[in-house]
């Protein structure tokens, strides 16, 4: 074990340095499938050390509020900022497994707007309706909308859940009249230039992906292997999106332990402005 957090100690040290240089008017935007939070034996000291340098964490595969709350109060206890959360109002799932989904974030930075409920009032045909949430970082505000879907016994599955992304970014989008910055992140499992995302693409929004595929996001137990968590944008709208993004690797040279003491994923992020006016550039389409 104590090979395992000296390992995260230096790779902590390498983010927060990162950080540091980042413009106070940037914030950084993670997801995480954080393995059965509240339900599995993880470390969370060492799990709230790798997601403190993070503004907001949209979190995937979580069992129930005693695990979110937990988490959050080792992030306040190992940060001088005040972390908060947010998490669905129930689980969903199967009548065996349910997952709530959920949001930690520096309250004196982000502000919680309001929850926009589950994808279709969580009555898809997907195994668990994605969840979003509004907030606003500075001048942006935009939806959190948190994905995991369907594993299943064969790929198919999988694409047919992901087929419908398109649909879950228009449900989210027309919940507000003018233009929203949706961001839709999660786990897919499914890599992002798979077939099934190309209706997503072909959206007039122009929406893209921001971690690259070639990034494996997940741990095996010999080291990373595949490349299943991602930030969908409309490249139209969301243009406080700055180009950086990424993948924080905590695996190192001991994965089985990783997977073991925090999760078998890791954070994918994104980096916005924050001090951008939200709507001048606006009234440029329609020029």
């Amino acid at each position: 074990m104590k090979k395992g957090k000296l390992l995260l100690s230096i790779i902590f040290a390498l983010f927060f340095s990162l950080s540091v240089l980042s413009s106070a008017d940037e914030a950084y935007i993670a997801s995480f499938n954080i393995l059965r939070l509240g339900a599995a034996k993880k470390d969370i000291p060492q799990t709230a050390k790798l997601l403190q340098g993070f503004d907001i964490v949209g979190l995937v595969e979580v069992i129930n509020r005693d695990g979110v709350e937990e988490l959050v109060d080792e992030l306040n206890k190992q940060s001088d900022e005040k972390w908060d959360y947010h998490i669905s109002p129930f689980g969903v799932g199967s009548s065996k497994y349910k997952e709530y989904f959920a949001y930690v974030y520096k309250k004196d930075k982000v502000k919680f707007i309001k929850s926009e409920g589950f994808y279709k009032n969580g009555k898809s045909s997907l195994l668990r309706e994605p969840y979003g949430a509004t907030f606003q970082i500075g001048n942006f505000d935009f939806t959190f909308v948190l994905v995991h879907t369907i594993y299943g016994n064969n790929e198919a599955q999988r694409k047919a859940e992901n087929f419908k992304m398109v649909d879950v970014y228009d449900y989210f989008q027309d919940k507000d009249k003018k233009e929203n910055d949706i961001f839709i992140a999660g786990d897919f499992n499914l890599y992002a230039l798979d077939e099934s995302f190309r209706p997503l693409y072909r959206h007039a929004d122009k929406i893209t992906y921001a971690i690259d595929p070639a990034i494996k996001t997940t741990i095996g137990t010999k080291g990373r292997a595949n490349s299943y968590d991602n930030f969908f944008f409309s490249q139209k709208y969301t243009q406080e999106f700055t180009g950086s993004s990424g993948a924080l690797d905590f695996s190192g040279d001991n994965p089985k332990l990783m997977r073991e003491i925090i999760s078998d994923h890791i954070p994918v992020f994104i980096v916005v402005e924050t001090s951008k006016d939200d709507d001048w550039w606006k009234l440029l389409i329609y020029f």
